[in-house]
Formats: structure tokens, C-alpha cells, sequence
């Protein structure tokens, strides 16, 4: 009896030893490519202005609603928001998992079932657009200046996060999903993992337009380190 139970706590011992290694490796690498710097490639024009901006956990990437490049309410459209306002300067995108975005509003919200299917790339994706009128800058809120073809590139990028239906057109997500009065949500392609967060797409939108960025981050941490570092 004592030897079985003897048994039982060495091999729970090895298990949380093993899990705790994992989760200190994880930590670590994302503090040491967090800190890697992917240059920035000078354009020599400033002809865009976009926006990174963080609520502490998570990156948006922000852009003028529209300019010469695009028009982003042509898709994504103000009366699928709850205030219907057509007056909107900018429109924040972020990308991740549909089942945390949409089933967890609050932290008090968060399921284990939730956050294991998207640890673990089991769930969909879906991207949230929130308007604003004005940004301003701060410490979780970094202009980024851009050329147009840097831009262009950007635009590219975040076009190839949604998902499109038959006629090519943006899906949106009606079904009670909006954390606000100026937000909606869309449904979005990719995987949502430990290892390809909502910061690490934000991340890799800023490599797409041959910004300042992590070499790889889950964090928003990361992101806004390079740019505070920057200055």
C-alpha cells in the first residue's frame, strides 16, 4: 500500500516537474524573442499614420478608416455596430480565438474548456474591429508612420486574415457579438495557439509592412518594449 502511494506521488511529482519546465521554457523564450529586434526598413515617406494600441493583454492594429489605399468601411461597416455612427476616423482590428472572444467578455468569464481549445489550436478564429474617432498617443498607444506601399502591404496582410464568403465578401458575426456600442466581429482565418497569439499577429502585421517588431512574442509586452525602447 505505502509503495503504490509512494508510486502515485513520484509520478505526480515528475509530471508537475515536467510541466513546470514547460512553462518556465515557454516564458523564456518569449522574454528573449521578445527582446530580438526585427529592423525597421526606413521607406524615406510618411505618407500613412496607423496605430498599435493595447488594453494591457492584447494588440490591435489601428488605421484611418479610409484613404487612397482603401476604404475599411466598405466591408467592414459601421451599422453592423450597435451605435450605427458613420462618423468614425479609425477602425481597430485584432485577431484571435473565436470562443475566447466571443464566450469571455471579462476575465470572470474564462472557462477552462475555453482555454484549452485555444492554447491548443482547437478552436476557429475570428477578428474584432472596434471604432474610434480620435486615438491618442501614450504608453499603449504608439503612432507608426508608413509609406503607401508599406501600407498596401499592411492592407494585404490583415485582408488575408478574414475569412470571405461565397461572393468574397467579409463574414460578419451577428449573434449578440459585441463588447460595446462601436465594435463587431468577423469571422477570421488561421489557428489561435500558444505559440500564434493575437500579439503575435499583430507582431507579424508589423514585419508585413517592414516595421519595428519582435522576432516572435505572445505578448503584448514584447511589442510595445521595442517601441518604448525605440524612441
Amino acid at each position: 500500500m505505502l509503495k503504490s502511494v509512494y508510486r502515485l506521488l513520484k509520478s505526480i511529482g515528475a509530471l508537475l516537474l515536467i510541466v513546470t519546465i514547460l512553462i518556465s521554457t515557454y516564458l523564456l523564450s518569449a522574454y528573449l524573442f521578445s527582446r530580438v529586434s526585427v529592423n525597421k526598413k526606413d521607406s524615406g515617406t510618411n505618407d500613412v499614420s496607423i496605430y498599435i494600441l493595447t488594453n494591457g493583454v492584447h494588440t490591435d492594429l489601428v488605421m484611418p478608416i479610409k484613404n487612397n489605399q482603401i476604404d475599411w468601411s466598405d466591408e467592414i461597416k459601421f451599422e453592423n455596430t450597435v451605435s450605427k455612427d458613420t462618423l468614425f476616423q479609425y477602425v481597430a482590428l485584432g485577431w484571435g480565438d473565436k470562443g475566447f472572444y466571443l464566450e469571455t467578455p471579462t476575465w470572470a468569464d474564462l472557462k477552462f474548456s475555453t482555454a484549452f481549445k485555444a492554447a491548443f489550436a482547437l478552436g476557429s478564429t475570428a477578428i474584432h474591429a472596434t471604432f474610434y474617432t480620435t486615438m491618442i498617443e501614450g504608453k499603449d498607444c504608439v503612432k507608426i508612420k508608413l509609406s503607401k506601399e508599406q501600407y498596401i502591404k499592411l492592407i494585404h496582410y490583415i485582408k488575408s486574415s478574414f475569412r470571405l464568403d461565397a461572393n468574397g465578401h467579409l463574414i460578419n458575426i451577428k449573434s449578440h457579438a459585441n463588447y460595446g456600442i462601436n465594435d463587431t466581429f468577423y469571422e477570421a482565418t488561421g489557428s489561435y495557439s500558444l505559440f500564434h497569439t493575437c500579439n503575435t499577429w499583430a507582431n507579424n502585421g508589423l514585419k508585413s509592412c517592414e516595421q519595428l517588431a519582435c522576432l516572435w512574442t505572445p505578448f503584448d509586452t514584447g511589442i510595445f518594449y521595442q517601441y518604448n525602447q525605440h524612441k
